[in-house]
């Protein structure tokens, strides 16, 4: 992905994209996918980079949603358990079979999960990732050590998939712009732009680095924002109500040791009748996840301190080894866009996790709502209206079978496998400069040249781009990225051509970031 080149696609004022898609996350990129698979010309803007907001702040699973199924949410299950078995075929290097334990502490919990999981393998069909069973107590502390044994009565093996959520946004991103998308980040949308019978003919865009403002036609413009989607719907009207209610989930990132093993664990029940997940990733443990109300959307949320509480509380009823503030390499937080719900329900969890496409009186079309697992399934949905707005016909979907830019069947080998085909390549940069071989902290495996091709070939600016997700480092133990902050950003300003000015402005920036990931002891 080239940003200048992209950019220069927006001199041509003439030019009429049949969809202008707002928003570069899951929704935006899963529209912007279904559309090309369809054969129509898109435009992509994201205010910040790349799944900046939610889309890189989930518990990195792609899944059918076992609690969906117990609260009788049929069809959704059926629709994210079917998505989730093409993704691990349209992105092996980014999605593979997670297996999970829930602890078994009764022989009435023994035959609720089982039957409930028979049910969720049936369900899968085709695409199943693998049977559920029980499993005896020798066996669940043989495969979950850092479990606590007291009261444990055996486990319930069950498969869903897990993935990395940024990276696959990035790939979507790369998958448009080689179908011919023009995809932007940091480009922020400033006006909708209406014809005389107050109908949307594009918009006004304005690029947050060069300053330079810019006018895109197109035939459909699409509101894939997230949890900000009712600012563009206020910018469309400005009497419009709000249609969302942001949910704040946070998670806890632990050495691996506090679990062992490979498996995750999952908690379906806690004391407040959240769901929790202990899951492996990328060699540490991710722990989570709450589920707060907040009332105001923010790119950066920050963990609540009670959040905090709550999460270290329960995990410390399951596991063996008490973790506390101290062991906490990592804090982040994501706002997860739910429908805002009619009067009286307030309790998060009977907020349905559906996605919805709406088509306001201008033509504007809004994706409010939906979870990662479904972005694809979003993303048709929302092409669909193509028609509607346009009166032109639309030709049928592809997008179910297309393989995501990295997909290959021989995923290199440790931290290489989330490049996919592209891992080769990289690794070849040390040829142009063998001082690229270094690593960049001695606790993680990535090296110099993953920077230099975040800049060549990622469309990374800043170096959160880098640290957050082109590589995951921040997510992951934030004191470690930001003793690694300094090293890219010299990477990164030699690279791009600029000054000393640049990096410590970055440096200024992205530590200020990196702060809020840090847990105060």
């Amino acid at each position: 992905m080239n940003r200048p080149e992209n950019l220069k696609q927006l001199q041509d004022s003439t030019k009429i994209w049949d969809i202008a898609v707002i928003g570069g996350g899951s929704s935006g990129l899963g529209v912007a996918l279904d559309a090309i698979s369809r054969g129509l010309s898109v435009v992509l803007f994201d205010k910040s980079d790349f799944a900046k907001g939610t889309s890189s702040r989930s518990t990195k699973l792609v899944h059918g949603g076992v609690r969906y199924l117990a609260q009788g949410d049929v069809g959704l299950v059926f629709e994210a358990l079917k998505e989730r078995g093409k993704l691990l075929q349209n992105a092996p290097h980014l999605a593979h079979d997670q297996p999970f334990i829930i602890p078994i502490y009764t022989w009435k919990d023994r035959m609720m999960y089982s039957v409930g999981l028979k049910v969720y393998d049936w369900m899968s069909g085709r695409l199943s990732l693998g049977k559920s069973e029980f499993i005896s107590i020798e066996e669940t502390l043989k495969r979950l050590p850092g479990l606590k044994a007291e009261g444990l009565y055996g486990g319930v093996v069950y498969h869903d998939g897990q993935f990395d959520d940024a990276r696959l946004a990035l790939n979507l991103a790369q998958s448009a712009d080689e179908a011919g998308t023009c995809v932007l980040n940091y480009v922020s949308v400033t006006s909708l732009v209406k014809n005389e019978a107050g109908k949307l003919t594009g918009l006004r865009v304005s690029d947050k680095l060069s300053k330079e403002k810019y006018v895109v036609n197109a035939k459909m413009v699409v509101n894939a924002t997230g949890v900000f989607a009712d600012k563009i719907l206020q910018m469309d009207n400005p009497e419009a109500s709000r249609m969302i209610q942001p949910s704040q989930g946070i998670h806890l990132v632990l050495d691996l040791d506090f679990l062992g093993g490979k498996d995750a664990l999952m908690i379906p029940e806690t004391k407040d009748g959240r769901v929790l997940f202990a899951v492996p990733w990328h060699g540490k443990l991710v722990v989570g996840t709450t589920d707060t109300l907040r009332e105001k959307p923010k790119l950066e949320p920050e963990a609540l301190q009670k959040e905090i509480d709550f999460v270290l509380e329960t995990a410390a009823g399951y596991l063996a080894k008490v973790p506390t503030r101290a062991d906490v390499k990592s804090v982040f937080a994501g706002l997860r866009p739910l429908a805002r719900p009619k009067e009286g329900s307030t309790k998060t969890k009977e907020i349905s996790r559906s996605h919805k496409v709406i088509l306001s009186d201008s033509g504007l079309v809004t994706l409010t709502g939906g979870k990662w697992t479904t972005f694809r399934k979003m993303g048709e949905d929302t092409v669909e209206y193509f028609t509607k707005v346009t009166g032109e016909k639309l030709k049928e979907s592809k997008s179910l079978d297309m393989k995501i830019h990295g997909a290959t069947n021989h995923v290199p080998a440790g931290h290489w496998g989330i490049y996919g085909f592209d891992a080769k390549p990289i690794q070849d940069l040390t040829k142009e400069n063998k001082a690229w071989e270094e690593k960049l902290h001695p606790e993680f495996p990535n090296i110099e040249a993953e920077v230099i091709w975040a800049v060549r070939e990622e469309m990374a600016v800043k170096v959160e781009d880098v640290l957050a997700r082109r590589i995951r480092m921040l997510f992951l133990d934030a004191q470690a990225a930001i003793d690694t902050a300094p090293t890219v950003a010299k990477l990164m300003a030699t690279e791009m051509g600029k000054e000393v000015e640049w990096i410590e402005s970055e440096l200024a920036d992205f530590n200020r970031t990196a702060s809020k990931y840090l847990i105060k002891k």
